[in-house]
């Protein structure tokens, strides 16, 4: 009976985790960490922001606060020895473990992740019965359909008997996009006489479809992508909040992680994207905005840019505009010009501190297996 935050490359850095949160969600996911960097990372607490950072060679990888209960660390991977030294690096400081089973990207599946997996059960097999079997918390992996429901119930069968928590099923088959209808239908015939907790992803986009959901297919829990986007409110069982509101709690939560601007400004993007936004006046300010305090001067929540910068003693939260005049962001804000640049883009070298949750951002993927998870949009 639980509401989760979907893995979701992108979205699913810190704050909009801490948003979901905010907003009731029970669980949250990271976005997919690879194996092989994340064995490469070192562990560190940051002091200043009070966070446990995992980085590789100085970039930032992943991010939590030390008493967070309730992220889950969803990891890459293609082999069970190199699974375990991964979540072995992060199984202090996460909840649970996930495995991907179900990204169809090409930069996964060629690496022998995500999807790849699906076809490949005596690997499933091994490394979440490796994880189980050493590791003292919960482990989970996420799959999509396969071709017939008989190949996905034989999947499903191979994966409960390595002794997971739980299981979430994407429903839709690996060809399938965003665009395809989920098949709630299928995931009826699946959870009957099942010995894991099922979760069901796809095509929730409000709280009358989390029942519907339920209702219609007897799962156990639900786990929201692009409906949390579209709305973060939607773990709430209160009102739903203006998206506005929901944007201005998200920039706050930036702020307090000093979130590299690039990625709220993404973040936000999809928001307004997701809601039919995208050329309205927000959206065409949020085009030109090049650091997080010209973000927060739009939404008019710079005065907590202001308080958090001093708070932390920082120069400068989330990169970005670096010496320019605090008054430029006032007249973005205002709709006064500034270079334009694309949503998410990456140009500028931010060092040190500047880099927060910026590994995430690189623009392809590279041929090593230890880059494959950085994409141009979330996915299911």
């Amino acid at each position: 009976n639980k509401k989760i935050l979907a893995p979701m490359v992108r979205a699913g850095t810190l704050p909009f985790r801490q948003l979901a949160r905010s907003y009731g969600a029970d669980l949250v996911y990271s976005e997919e960490l690879i194996d092989k960097k994340l064995v490469k990372c070192e562990r560190t607490v940051n002091e200043t922001l009070g966070l446990v950072e995992f980085r590789c060679n100085g970039a930032l990888v992943f991010a939590t606060p030390p008493s967070e209960t309730s992220v889950v660390c969803q990891i890459g991977t293609a082999d069970a020895t190199t699974a375990l030294a991964a979540a072995t690096v992060v199984a202090n400081d996460v909840a649970a473990i996930d495995i991907n089973m179900g990204c169809p990207k090409r930069f996964s599946v060629h690496c022998g992740m995500g999807a790849a997996l699906l076809t490949k059960p005596q690997t499933v097999k091994e490394i979440l019965s490796t994880l189980v079997r050493n590791l003292s918390l919960p482990v989970t992996c996420k799959i999509r359909l396969l071709d017939t429901t008989v190949a996905t119930l034989d999947l499903i069968r191979t994966i409960e008997q390595t002794g997971v928590s739980a299981l979430a099923i994407h429903a839709r088959q690996i060809p399938e996009r965003p665009r395809d209808p989920a098949h709630w239908d299928e995931l009826a015939l699946l959870t009957p006489g099942r010995t894991v907790p099922i979760i069901a992803n796809g095509d929730i986009y409000t709280p009358e479809d989390i029942v519907k959901v339920r209702e219609q297919t007897g799962v156990d829990s639900v786990m929201i992508a692009r409906g949390a986007l579209k709305n973060p409110a939607i773990f709430s069982d209160g009102p739903m909040p203006d998206l506005h509101d929901c944007i201005r709690e998200y920039l706050k939560l930036s702020c307090d992680c000093s979130n590299i601007y690039q990625n709220t400004k993404w973040a936000i993007g999809e928001m307004l994207d997701l809601n039919g936004l995208q050329k309205g006046e927000h959206s065409l300010k949020l085009q030109s905005a090049r650091s997080l305090r010209e973000l927060c001067a739009i939404w008019d929540v710079e005065d907590h840019y202001s308080d958090t910068l001093e708070r932390l003693g920082m120069k400068e939260l989330g990169g970005g505009a670096g010496k320019r005049k605090r008054a430029a962001s006032v007249a973005i804000a205002q709709g006064g010009k500034a270079r334009p640049e694309a949503i998410g883009s990456h140009e500028e070298d931010h060092g040190g501190q500047q880099q927060q949750l910026g590994a995430h951002l690189e623009r392809g993927a590279q041929a090593s297996g230890e880059a494959c998870g950085s994409v141009a949009r979330a996915e299911e």
